[in-house]
């Protein structure tokens, strides 16, 4: 089995110093590293991983290594690899990534994960996982357990483990208060934004921004646009979300008649075919779509591939891009349409995915959870699991402490009333 397969070992030095800068602000995982380095708790086991490939995502690599794992890791979307990171993380993995991979050699490198045969699996949108039961049933016996990073990948799990189709047990790290409150609504709106502003080099203030879907990742992208001055309007299916975003202070209506007057459109839903043939048929002239959602189905561009007279690459990104990072599509009546990151997830695409600080907190999530599923093995059913509070709780409380910030506790008294009043006494 080949060791590693990368774009370009010669681009390591350069990995390595993003890697070194983001482990400065990952304090809680860097403790977590320290503790592995002395209990030795993944010693002997061999960890396969799908996650978007770069210097965060090394940082998690590293504290398992230092746990005694040995890891194969893969990118869990064909255009999010950063080649200098990958470059590095082979002095520590055998890596399996490069922006820009075919559909074919994506799913040869899931493979090539596999056939590492993990004990452990970590993922992000579930490719990895699925793949494993579509593809390599026979490697099933190896594998305690997983964690999944995603809202999507977790939906997928939930069926599948429905459907009587999951094999082993898989913790939905993303389930965690303390990975969606944060990374997805703080991270996704913060990153969300940047790559949107990477790729287009304008101005926010005074634009009107659509945002499909107000869940924890919509809330946060619509929250950051206002406050960079767009004014925004949210489209949503729910109509719970719908009455919580007017209450928010947003505007509310159907995408059909947002897309006629916004300046940009971005798409966090986890459904497909969001933006349509008909939303760009009505969108203005000029307008910006731009997806948020871990699959690239949200923005059907088929449909625009059909309807466009032209189409051009344009704004061209060196490191850690290497490519053009919007497509402009002209229609049979003048108009422009623009795409960024080729639908793709454009935080990660067109930016360097989120804020150092919030992967902290989630890959924090997803080394303890691993842990979890170790100590637990040959316990749990195969299903989804939500995330034991204990370590939700725990990363809180290691957040605090690198935040050098002190919080009451109840007393003895207040914690006996409360124990009465939920009893009812």
């Amino acid at each position: 089995m080949k060791k590693s397969i990368v774009k370009d070992l010669s681009l390591a030095d350069k990995g390595k110093l993003k890697i070194e800068w983001a482990e400065n602000f990952m304090p809680i995982l860097e403790a977590i590293k320290r503790r592995f380095e002395m209990e030795r708790p993944f010693k002997g086991v061999k960890v396969g991983m799908a996650l978007h490939l770069e210097a965060k995502t090394a940082a998690l690599v590293k504290t398992f290594v230092s746990g005694g794992a040995q890891v194969a890791i893969t990118s869990c979307n064909p255009e999010t690899t950063q080649d200098d990171v990958a470059a590095a993380l082979t002095e520590y993995a055998n890596v399996y990534a490069w922006r820009g991979e075919t559909e074919d050699e994506y799913y040869e490198n899931i493979e090539r994960v596999l056939d590492y045969e993990p004990n452990i699996v970590i993922d992000d949108g579930a490719d990895l996982i699925v793949h494993l039961h579509k593809r390599k049933e026979e490697l099933m016996n190896n594998v305690y357990g997983g964690c999944e990073e995603t809202t999507t990948g977790v939906t997928r799990l939930r069926n599948m483990e429905r459907e009587g189709k999951l094999m082993f047990p898989v913790i939905a790290v993303n389930e965690a208060k303390m990975k969606y409150m944060f990374d997805n609504r703080y991270g996704t709106g913060e990153s969300t934004l940047f790559g949107l502003l990477n790729a287009t080099n304008l101005t926010l203030a005074g634009k009107t921004v659509a945002v499909a879907g107000y869940g924890w990742c919509g809330r946060g992208i619509a929250l950051r646009a206002r406050g960079m001055g767009s004014k925004v309007i949210v489209c949503e299916v729910d109509p719970v979300k719908a009455v919580e975003a007017h209450m928010d202070g947003f505007r509310v209506m159907k995408l059909i008649e947002a897309v006629k007057e916004a300046d940009i459109v971005i798409t966090s839903t986890g459904i497909t075919k969001v933006v349509r043939g008909e939303h760009f048929r009505a969108a203005k002239d000029k307008c910006i779509f731009a997806n948020a959602g871990h699959f690239n189905v949200e923005i059907w561009i088929p449909d625009l591939e059909k309807i466009a007279v032209d189409k051009k690459k344009t704004r061209y990104f060196g490191l850690p891009y290497n490519q053009y990072l919007v497509e402009e599509y002209t229609l049979n009546d003048k108009r422009k349409i623009f795409i960024l990151g080729k639908g793709r997830l454009v935080n990660l695409v067109c930016g360097q995915g989120h804020a150092t600080e919030v992967m902290d907190l989630s890959f924090s999530l997803q080394a303890k959870s691993a842990e979890y599923i170790l100590k637990k093995r040959g316990a749990l059913k195969p299903g989804v699991y939500t995330v034991p509070e204990e370590i939700d709780r725990e990363v809180a409380r290691l957040k605090l402490k690198t935040l050098k910030i002190s919080i009451d506790e109840l007393t003895e008294e207040q914690l006996r009333y409360r124990e009465g009043y939920l009893q009812g006494t």
